[in-house]
C-alpha cells in the first residue's frame, strides 16, 4: 500500500527476516524533497508501527526526515504469536538487519542514521547501538525502558516463580500487572483507539516475554556507562511505566559527549501518542530541534572535509607546477 497526503508519502511492504519470518515494514518520506536524515523507529511493547506511530512518522517526514518503521516478531502485522517475544536478541537482530540494509543503500550512504525508540523500543535502540557502536549517528529515546518501574514489576518471589514456569508454559498470559493502557496513555481518546486497534496486544504479558523484558532492563541498567552515541532523552515526570530517575542515571552515566535530557513535569509515559495534544507539540518541538542541530553539525563537518580535500588537491597541483 502507498499513498501521499499533506506532503508526505507513505509506503508499506512485507519482508522476510533471516529466520524466514514475514515482517511488516513501513516508511514516511517527504514527498517533494530528498530526506535530510534517516530516522529508524523502534516501537514499544504490545504496540505497532503503522497506526500508533503514524503521528510520529508524519510529523518527522513533514520536517524533512525519512522515517522507517517495522513491527517486531509477535507484534502488529508481523509473524509470530501476538505479544510473544521468545528471544529479545532476535528482535534486535531483525531491526539491525532491516535498518542497516536501508542505511547502506547508495542513495542513503551519506545521510545521518538516527534511532528513535519508545519505551521498550528505547531498550531496542540502546541494544542496536551496543551491537554496532559506531554505525548509528544518534538516538532519540522516549521514556526508554532501562528499568521497569517498581510499581509495575511483580515482587521478587513472584519473579522467581514465573522464571521457573517459563520453561514449562512460556506463552501463558499469567503475569500479574496493572492495565498498562490506563497508566501509560493520558488521553482517554487514545486509550480507546489502542483498545480498538486489533494490532495492539492487550492481554497480560506472556511468561517468557515478561522474563525477557526484565532481563533486558536489568542488563541495560547495569551497563549504562557503555552508551557512547549522541542522544536525546525525553521523559514524563509522572511516568508510571518506566522510571524517569533511570533516564536521568543514563544521562549522567553514559560516556557520550553529546547528550541531552528533557524531563516534562506532569506528563505521563507515552509522550508522542498518548499525551494531550498541546504536550505532544512541545515534545516534538524539542525532538525536531535536536535533530535539526545534528543535521546542521553534519553539514558543517562535511563542508570542512570538502574544504580540506580541496586545499590538499590545490597543494598537490602547486607542488607539481613548482617542479
Amino acid at each position: 500500500m502507498a499513498y501521499e497526503i499533506g506532503g508526505v508519502r507513505y509506503e508499506e511492504e512485507f519482508v522476510l527476516n533471516s529466520r524466514g519470518m514475514k515482517f511488516f515494514t513501513c516508511r514516511w518520506l517527504p514527498a517533494n524533497c530528498e530526506p535530510k536524515a534517516l530516522i529508524f523507529l523502534c516501537h514499544g511493547y504490545a504496540m505497532e508501527s503503522s497506526i500508533s506511530m503514524k503521528g510520529t512518522g508524519t510529523r518527522l517526514a513533514k520536517a524533512g526526515y525519512g522515517v522507517y518503521g517495522m513491527d517486531y516478531e509477535g507484534h502488529g502485522k508481523s509473524s509470530g504469536l501476538q505479544g510473544y517475544v521468545p528471544n529479545f536478541d532476535d528482535v534486535v537482530t531483525d531491526c539491525s538487519d532491516h535498518y542497516s540494509r536501508i542505511s547502506e543503500k547508495k542513495e542513503n550512504m551519506e545521510k545521518l542514521r538516527i534511532l528513535m525508540g519508545e519505551s521498550m523500543g528505547g531498550a531496542v535502540a540502546l541494544l542496536l547501538h551496543r551491537k554496532k557502536p559506531t554505525f548509528w549517528d544518534g538516538a532519540v529515546l522516549v521514556a526508554p525502558m532501562c528499568k521497569i518501574a517498581d510499581d509495575v514489576r511483580p515482587p521478587a518471589l513472584v519473579v522467581n516463580l514465573l522464571t521457573k514456569l517459563c520453561r514449562i508454559i512460556p506463552t501463558w498470559k499469567i503475569i500479574p500487572t496493572p492495565d498498562i493502557i490506563d497508566v501509560a496513555f493520558r488521553d482517554p481518546k487514545v486509550r480507546q483507539e489502542i483498545r480498538s486497534n486489533p494490532y495492539c496486544y492487550k492481554g497480560r504479558p506472556r511468561l517468557l516475554t515478561g522474563n525477557q523484558l526484565l532481563k533486558v532492563s536489568l542488563d541495560l541498567e547495569q551497563r549504562l556507562e557503555e552508551v557512547s552515541m549522541p542522544f536525546l532523552i525525553v521523559h514524563g515526570a509522572e511516568d508510571k511505566v518506566t522510571d524517569p530517575s533511570v533516564s536521568n542515571l543514563l544521562y549522567k552515566s553514559a560516556c557520550s559527549k553529546d547528550k541531552s535530557f528533557k524531563l516534562y513535569p506532569g506528563m505521563w509515559h507515552s509522550l508522542t501518542y498518548g499525551e494531550l495534544p498541546e504536550n505532544i507539540d512541545v515534545v516534538f518541538e524539542d525532538v525536531t530541534s535536536w535533530l535539526d542541530d545534528k543535521v546542521a553539525m553534519r553539514e558543517t563537518q562535511l563542508e570542512h572535509e570538502q574544504k580540506f580535500e580541496n586545499d590538499e588537491l590545490l597543494k598537490g597541483k602547486s607542488a607539481i607546477e613548482t617542479v
